[in-house]
């Protein structure tokens, strides 16, 4: 089995804030709005460099969307900023009426999502932003693992017409994925190789996911990883040419167990192949405040968790 290892963690959203960056020099098009978080979505450097294409809003997240949506007639590609909560909860009605149901070609760039922001607690962690998006019509949601594929969504979404989803988020992690790669918006990527057990992840929880498929081969479990990094558009055909070699799929993802990856691809399944599945996410719950790692063990987001989610699911060939 092919074995990931990591010399440097990051932050995903410093993945964000240097695409953006990239993205400011290669296309006069791209704005940036930003709704009094700069430092937190690490954009201080498209700012630098082009300070007359930033705007800061202030915390008027309503407002940032309307304007955003009302950029893009113009032909701009705006890029709007702020947590994942304030990015979805707070301003769906704006996000439904003039982004989605307009269909503008406006990128929702959302930092801090899931539990792992830690400290701030529930008011501020997000667990159902990915239901909420996927749900409206023509929205993209994509949720990358690392700084690498952070940075490389944040250029790909600026060629791609539409309105987009971003979610990244604040903690630290692993490095492991190439600086190089090609992004290639709703096409998922298979990690490791395994004839026992599918595992399909996504953001945060893809290491987590890595980490537990070298456990189970340690049990002599053949575990597949595959990286879903776009929640919407689903790779449908990726998660059913697996399970047709392994028989049963363990999804892991860090948000709610209603809404989120896990469901599209229940759907998925029993509309094709209803294989047994098990899920790794949050049971139905708001979170709290402790530290990152405190809150992944306590909602049952680490490797181990997975582990013993592969293992439920092969009994249950």
């Amino acid at each position: 089995m092919k074995k990931y290892t990591f010399t440097e963690k990051k932050d995903t959203r410093s993945g964000f804030g240097a695409g953006l960056a990239e993205l400011g020099d290669t296309n006069e098009n791209v704005v940036a709005l930003c709704a009094d978080l700069v430092g937190s979505l690490k954009m201080e450097k498209f700012i630098e460099n082009h300070p007359e294409r930033f705007f800061q809003i202030g915390i008027a997240e309503a407002n940032m969307m309307g304007i955003a949506a009302g950029l893009t007639i113009g032909g701009k590609i705006p890029f709007t900023g702020t947590f994942a909560n304030f990015s979805t909860a707070r301003v769906y009605d704006q996000i439904r009426q003039a982004i989605a149901y307009s269909d503008k070609n406006v990128k929702i760039c959302a930092s801090h999502a899931g539990l792992t922001l830690g400290e701030d607690g529930a008011t501020h962690q997000t667990l159902e932003d990915i239901g909420l998006m996927k749900m409206l019509p023509g929205m993209v949601v994509i949720n990358p693992c690392d700084y690498n594929q952070t940075k490389a969504a944040t250029i790909a979404i600026a060629d791609y017409v539409g309105p987009v989803y971003l979610r990244f988020g604040r903690p630290s992690v692993p490095i492991f994925m190439p600086e190089d790669q090609e992004f290639v918006i709703g096409k998922a990527i298979q990690l490791t190789e395994g004839t026992d057990v599918t595992i399909i992840a996504t953001g945060h929880l893809v290491w987590e996911a890595l980490q537990a498929s070298e456990k189970l081969e340690a049990m002599g479990i053949s575990a597949e990883v595959i990286n879903i990094h776009t929640i919407k558009p689903l790779d449908d055909e990726a998660i059913l040419k697996s399970v047709a070699k392994t028989g049963c799929l363990v999804s892991a993802e860090e948000h709610n167990i209603i809404g989120g990856l896990g469901e599209s691809v229940a759907r998925v399944l029993i509309q094709n192949n209803p294989v047994p599945q098990e899920f790794v996410a949050v049971n139905d719950s708001f979170g709290e405040s402790a530290t990152p790692a405190q809150l992944m063990e306590k909602y049952g987001l680490t490797d181990k968790d997975i582990v013993e989610a592969a293992k439920k699911a092969i009994s249950r060939k």
